[in-house]
């Protein structure tokens, strides 16, 4: 991977994790990732993978929420992985570069029957490499939930080193590529979450400023006031892209 400083995600995670924890978006994403978890079937036994694990937000709601399941995070960042380990000591996580070749290791041949990929494929200039090497550690059949970025690029996203973001059609191909059936592949968040991106833009490189260590008091109203603004968007259109597939082994 690129070891640029827009690609240093130890740098990143301690830059930004504060913010990231008061931020609407990634509360929004992770609204809309639990209505699509489906673990329906009677004496289903659930192993979850999380691909990009980050520092454990959506790890620890997740075992929080099904206790009984096996969760497995993967994450490129050492410090990601110390700070969720901390955060969510009932799981288990492990520092893993997707982008090489998968290695040895107790945990490759996990078996995976559900997983999440959410805000990683943005990242990179070889998605499918990735997504190749984590079906490593997914079950036949594994549902698959992925969430990427669609509309505008800006600069926070650029500084972050956002490569490409998604319409639903591109997604669709890509997870196609790489060893998945597609059920489904839409937008979500018009118009509010559309809008709050579009602020961002606006706000131009100010916003790493905004958004660098601990969240001043203007951040977190006007992250308050999206978050509720957020429970109005349509769940079919919108600028935040998502996916589910099944893998196919």
């Amino acid at each position: 991977m690129n070891t640029s400083a827009k690609d240093s995600w130890d740098d990143h995670w301690k830059q930004f994790a504060e913010s990231a924890e008061v931020g609407p978006t990634p509360r929004y994403r992770r609204e809309l990732i639990g209505s699509l978890l489906d673990f329906r079937a009677p004496g289903e036994s659930v192993r979850f993978l999380e691909i990009g694990s980050g520092t454990g937000e959506f790890a620890m709601e997740f075992c929080e929420s099904f206790p009984a399941a096996t969760y497995l995070g993967l994450e490129l960042s050492r410090t990601g992985v110390d700070i969720s380990r901390e955060r969510v000591p009932v799981a288990q996580f492990q520092q893993r570069d997707l982008l090489q070749p998968a290695g040895s290791g107790e945990w490759l041949g996990y078996g995976a029957t559900h997983a999440l990929c959410s805000e990683v494929l943005e990242h990179l200039d070889e998605p499918s490499v990735l997504l190749r090497n984590a079906g490593s550690y997914c079950a036949p059949g594994c549902r698959l939930i992925v969430t990427v970025p669609g509309g505008p690029m800006n600069a926070f996203y650029q500084h972050i080193g956002h490569r490409r973001h998604y319409r639903p059609t591109e997604l669709a191909s890509l997870l196609e590529a790489s060893g998945f059936e597609i059920e489904a592949a839409f937008g979500a968040g018009f118009p509010f979450f559309d809008l709050f991106r579009l602020l961002l833009t606006i706000r131009g490189p100010q916003f790493i400023s905004d958004v660098t260590g601990p969240p001043s008091s203007a951040v977190r109203f006007a992250s308050r006031l999206f978050e509720l603004l957020f429970r109005l968007n349509s769940r079919r259109f919108g600028w935040q892209t998502l996916a589910v597939a099944r893998y196919r082994a």
